[in-house]
């Protein structure tokens, strides 16, 4: 069997710049993207794609 440690992911929240509150939830490692991370995808409540930066998940 194999042993050992699970993988250092942590969860992030992808929130909308659009000022929705609109968020995704995204699985992030932290060694190998030490930078915040932003994407540009679909927010519903404007019916757009736009920018989703990185915010701690509580």
């Amino acid at each position: 069997m194999a042993g050992g440690k699970k993988g250092i992911s942590i969860l992030i929240k992808l929130v909308s710049t659009a000022g929705t509150g609109y968020f995704y939830v995204k699985r992030k490692n932290p060694r190998n993207l030490p930078n915040k991370l932003q994407f540009v995808k679909y927010d519903p409540r404007v019916r757009q794609h736009v920018l989703f930066t990185e915010q701690k998940l509580k």
